[in-house]
């Protein structure tokens, strides 16, 4: 299997170097942040490092979409949800109908537009407990070590059945395992996404917010009561839509605790990341998602829907406080 990664940030990257470094896998990747791709050219590769340690330069085949003339057999998209669609537009040339996609992007929103460009049996979904940090153009590390990380992958279209599909879908999941990225094919792909939308929905906002790390949130007191408060509220919500999530509340909670506690108390969110460096965060695409949802179905969800405008309220903050972030360019993605 040949790939090519879509968002060479913080999670592209991850996602690709260690299917290169330990999978043994040929892997393209492709940019639109110049800097980045032109510093990656510049030094010869891109440096990486695992929870601050073991810090090297990963050499790497990176490209502008305008110039790229490969055919993976799978992509991996890697962007944040506001990107997408320019991105896609750049790339629309280079898919092909043989090709498959896998996105585990933060959010919801990303698999419809990848459906314009990707029969839905092309495509997979993903959810990652796995952690990066852009520290600059062509410098990225990964956090949580090969043990604690995790992630789930699903066919878009679960009705659609064929040995072609299911071949694709057990090579990706090989190359993934190989790769330390710990993987599991699960079905339900609505119940997979909302899990990890509500994941994210405590701790990335939260911890951006007061801008923290997940180990410092768990350090509260109040830290597994605001858990279950914002837990209970989107599988509430969830419910009222007929949307049976994986796991349970209180299966959720304990995911969330363990994850912030135990296996990546150090990492800073992805909105955290894009707060620091002047860019909109996500919260539309998972509190917003999540409120939005309640609305549809009768169900006022109060917390989610104070959340976003909390978050935006810091974005606002951090606006005026640090005036020379206006109009930052982009700097990669991050992924928790």
């Amino acid at each position: 299997m040949k790939y090519a990664v879509i968002g060479a940030g913080g999670m592209g990257v991850q996602y690709g170097v260690l299917l290169q470094e330990f999978a043994g896998k040929d892997v393209d990747f492709i940019d639109t942040w110049q800097d980045n791709v032109e510093k990656i050219r510049e030094q010869g590769g891109v440096y990486v490092s695992q929870d601050e340690q073991d810090r090297h330069l990963a050499p790497i085949s990176i490209f502008y979409p305008e110039e790229y003339q490969g055919d993976p057999d799978v992509w991996i998209v890697f962007l944040k949800q506001m990107q997408l669609d320019d991105v896609l537009k750049r790339c629309a040339g280079l898919f092909r109908e043989h090709q498959y996609v896998f996105s585990a992007m933060n959010g919801y929103g990303h698999f419809e537009k990848l459906a314009a460009y990707f029969d839905k049996s092309h495509i997979f979904g993903g959810t990652a407990l796995i952690g990066a940090e852009v520290y600059g153009p062509g410098d990225m590390n990964f956090t949580g070590g090969a043990t604690a990380k995790a992630m789930n992958m699903c066919a878009y279209d679960e009705e659609h059945e064929d040995e072609a599909r299911a071949r694709v879908e057990q090579d990706i999941y090989e190359d993934f395992t190989k790769a330390t990225l710990n993987p599991t094919i699960v079905s339900n792909f609505m119940g997979m996404c909302m899990a990890k939308i509500v994941f994210n929905s405590v701790l990335n906002t939260l911890c951006t917010m007061y801008q923290i790390r997940f180990g410092e949130f768990m350090r509260h007191p109040g830290a597994r009561w605001m858990t279950e408060q914002l837990v209970d509220e989107a599988y509430t919500a969830a419910e009222k839509a007929g949307l049976t999530l994986l796991g349970t509340r209180e299966s959720e909670v304990e995911t969330i605790c363990h994850t912030a506690g135990v296996a990546h108390p150090l990492h800073y969110p992805s909105m955290y990341q894009d707060l620091t460096k002047g860019r909109p965060t996500e919260v539309d695409y998972i509190n917003g998602y999540i409120a939005s949802i309640g609305r549809e179905h009768g169900y006022e969800c109060r917390l989610h829907e104070f959340a976003t405008q909390e978050l935006h309220l810091a974005e606002l903050a951090f606006s005026i406080h640090h005036p020379e972030f206006s109009g930052h360019a982009h700097q990669g993605d991050a992924k928790a």
